[in-house]
């Protein structure tokens, strides 16, 4: 069972309570306490494309990839009438491949929590390479208690044409929230159309990334209290790249 397909059509309107202009005001603080140069932006795991096309709308040249062709078809739809849409790329993060460097790269909305473990050197060597020194990789993730908080809970969220029922179970080894999720779609005249999705997100400590950041050449700003979601569980990295 594939992540983020089904689920493509339906994600905006099921996460439509998600503050993105607070994360466009964080990204931006983030610029210019770094002196404020920077225009060309790597959205990494962009999913539909709603903080890429707010970054196109505010100025920036934005290149966004996604895992997921379902995603980024929505992304298209939403970005193509832009007067600078953002540049679309399907792509694994593990794979990053760019034609040259950007000046800063942000993953949003735990996405990071998606990489292996086993793949996280691998994340950050690619990140070394294309984004220039000096720039920056601004990410966020869940942390280990806000994926415990779940584990052996089964969530419903209802709309007038969808129901999306999720379960989280943690793993025997403490290290990963795997969840279920099945997606029911009005089809109209009674019918219901049902799929299933299985999502993994992994268990990071800040240490483990603040020492990841460092044996790839990041210089990380101690944390800030003002960021997106915190009372969430989410915190925030931002970290340049050295010379």
């Amino acid at each position: 069972m594939a992540s983020y397909s089904a689920l493509a059509t339906w994600y905006n309107e099921l996460t439509e309570d998600i503050p993105y202009d607070a994360f466009i005001r964080y990204y931006e603080s983030a610029f210019a306490r770094h002196n404020g140069k920077f225009k060309l932006i790597l959205d990494l795991c962009c999913g539909t494309g709603t903080l890429s096309k707010k970054l196109s709308q505010r100025g920036y040249d934005v290149i966004a990839i996604d895992a997921s062709e379902e995603m980024l078809t929505v992304a298209e739809n939403e970005t193509k009438n832009l007067a600078n849409p953002p540049f679309l790329i399907h792509q694994n993060v593990q794979e990053l491949d760019l034609f040259g460097t950007v000046d800063a790269a942000i993953c949003a909305l735990d996405s990071f929590n998606y990489i292996p473990p086993d793949d996280l050197s691998l994340v950050f060597q690619r990140l070394r390479l294309f984004i220039r020194p000096g720039g920056l990789f601004l990410f966020d993730i869940k942390l280990p208690g806000s994926f415990i908080s779940l584990n052996g809970q089964t969530f419903v969220d209802e709309r007038e044409n969808v129901l999306c029922i999720w379960q989280a179970n943690l793993e025997k080894n403490g290290k990963a929230l795997r969840y279920s999720m099945d997606l029911f779609s009005n089809l109209g005249e009674g019918l219901w159309k049902k799929e299933t999705e299985e999502h993994v997100e992994y268990l990071y400590q800040p240490e483990e990334i603040y020492s990841l950041l460092a044996e790839y050449g990041f210089i990380a700003d101690k944390e800030i209290n003002d960021t997106p979601q915190k009372d969430q569980g989410r915190m925030f990295f931002t970290a340049e790249r050295s010379v």
